[in-house]
C-alpha cells in the first residue's frame, strides 16, 4: 500500500515548459544548434538550460561573455523558438488539469516570454490562465523567486498558501526560496526532491 501525500493550498503556480507543455523537441533542435555554434558540448548545455531564461543560460555557459550578448543573442532565440512549435504537445493530463482549475486562483509563472509562451499552449491546445508571470514580469531568472512571488502577489495569496508545479532543478529552488511547497511533475523533477512528485498530471502523488 503506498501512503498518499495531501497538500493543501489557496492557489497554484504552474510552470510551463515540462509542466503543462512537451516542448521537449524544439529546446533540443534550438539548443543543440547553439551549442555547435559555441564550440559547447550539447549534452552538457541541455542539462543547465531547462528552467532558466536564456541569457541566464548563456551567462553559466559562458561566464567571460558580456551580459549584453547574452540579452541580444537571447532575444534571437527567443524568436525562433516561438516560430517553431513542431513538436510541442501536452503533458499527459495537462488539459483536463486546467480545466479543473477554472474558477480557482492559479497562474502560470514561465521563463518563457509573452510571445513564447502564446505560441506554445496554443500549440499544445491549452487554454492561457488569466494570470501570467512571463519573462518580461521580473528581473531575475528562475531558481531566483521573484516570478512565483509575484505570481501569489498578483492572485493576493500569501507565497505559504501557494503550491508550484514544477519539473527543472532552477524551478523546484525558486519555488522552495519563495517559501511554497513543491509538486514535481515527471522522473526528473526527482532528482530535485519537491515535496510531492507526480508522473504527469494525470497521476496522483508518490
Amino acid at each position: 500500500m503506498t501512503a498518499t501525500t495531501v497538500l493543501t493550498a489557496r492557489a497554484l503556480l504552474l510552470d510551463m515548459d515540462g509542466t503543462l507543455v512537451d516542448s521537449h523537441a524544439v529546446v533540443e533542435r534550438i539548443w543543440r544548434r547553439w551549442s555547435e555554434r559555441h564550440g559547447l558540448n550539447a549534452d552538457e548545455v541541455m542539462k543547465v538550460v531547462h528552467g532558466r531564461q536564456g541569457y541566464a543560460s548563456m551567462a553559466l555557459l559562458l561566464p567571460s561573455r558580456p551580459m549584453e550578448q547574452n540579452h541580444a543573442e537571447n532575444a534571437r532565440m527567443l524568436a525562433e523558438e516561438t516560430a517553431d512549435v513542431e513538436g510541442v504537445v501536452p503533458i499527459p493530463g495537462a488539459p483536463e488539469f486546467l480545466a479543473s482549475l477554472r474558477g480557482l486562483p492559479h497562474a502560470l509563472v514561465t521563463s518563457a516570454d509573452v510571445a513564447l509562451s502564446t505560441a506554445r499552449m496554443g500549440a499544445a491546445g491549452l487554454e492561457l490562465p488569466d494570470v501570467r508571470i512571463t519573462a518580461e514580469s521580473v528581473g531575475a531568472s528562475k531558481p531566483d523567486p521573484e516570478g512565483f512571488l509575484k505570481g501569489a502577489a498578483e492572485l493576493g495569496i500569501a507565497p505559504a498558501d501557494c503550491v508550484v508545479f514544477e519539473d527543472s532543478g532552477a524551478g523546484i529552488a525558486a519555488g522552495r526560496a519563495a517559501g511554497m511547497r513543491v509538486v514535481g511533475v515527471g522522473p526528473q523533477a526527482a532528482y530535485h526532491q519537491p515535496d510531492v512528485l507526480v508522473r504527469d498530471l494525470r497521476a496522483g502523488a508518490r
